[in-house]
C-alpha cells in the first residue's frame, strides 16, 4: 500500500473548492463537487483507494449519506464488493435500526436495514464518508454498523478537518484513515 506524495495530496486538495460562509457565517465549506467534477483527479482518489483496499479481503463497503454513497459505490463497483447505504431516518423501506448522535444545536439519526449484511456477525466492512469534522456521524455509524454486523474493519474519509477532532476522537475505538487533512480555517 503506496502512501501518497505531498504532491499528490497537493493535486486532490486543489480539486476541492473551498466556500466561505456556507451554511452559515465563519464556516469554511468543503464542496467536493469540483474533485468529482475533475476527472482526473476523481479517478486517482479512487484509485488510490483501490490500492489501499485491494487486499483487505472487504466483504462490503458502507456509505454515509450522501457523499459517501459516491465514493463508497465508485470503490466497491471497483473491488467487486457489495455497497450498504446508511441513510438518513424515513429513506430505507425496509425494517432499519436506527442511531442517534449529537449536533451542534441538537440531534440528528441514521438508519441501516437489519439485514444489510445478510445476518452475518464476521463480515469485514470498510465505512466511508467524504469528511470528518467532528466525528458524531462516523461514531453513529460505525455503531450501527456495529449492532448488525461487526465492528468496521476501517473508516475511511476523504478529507479530514484535523483541527475539529472527530478523528481523533473516532481512532479511539476504531483504525481511521484519511485521504487528505486541511485546518478548518
Amino acid at each position: 500500500m503506496r502512501n501518497l506524495t505531498q504532491k499528490q495530496k497537493d493535486f486532490l486538495l486543489d480539486s476541492i473548492r473551498v466556500v466561505k460562509d456556507f451554511p452559515k457565517p465563519g464556516i469554511l465549506f468543503r464542496d467536493i463537487t469540483t474533485l468529482l467534477n475533475d476527472k482526473k483527479a476523481f479517478n486517482f482518489l479512487i484509485e488510490h483507494l483501490c490500492e489501499r483496499y485491494k487486499n483487505a479481503n472487504l466483504d462490503y463497503i458502507a456509505g454515509i449519506e450522501s457523499r459517501g454513497f459516491i465514493f463508497g459505490s465508485a470503490l466497491a463497483t471497483r473491488l467487486n464488493l457489495a455497497f450498504v447505504p446508511i441513510r438518513k431516518p424515513k429513506k430505507l423501506p425496509f425494517t432499519t435500526v436506527s442511531q442517534k448522535y449529537s449536533l451542534e444545536y441538537g440531534f440528528d439519526e441514521i438508519e441501516i436495514h437489519i439485514d444489510a449484511f445478510h445476518g452475518s456477525k464476521n463480515a469485514k466492512i470498510l465505512l466511508i464518508d467524504d469528511l470528518i469534522a467532528t466525528g458524531g456521524t462516523a461514531i453513529a455509524a460505525a455503531e450501527l454498523i456495529s449492532e448488525v454486523a461487526c465492528e468496521p474493519f476501517e473508516i475511511c474519509f476523504v478529507l479530514d478537518l484535523i483541527d475539529l477532532g472527530g478523528s481523533k476522537k473516532l481512532s479511539k475505538d476504531y483504525k481511521v484513515y484519511s485521504v487528505l487533512e486541511a485546518n478548518e480555517n
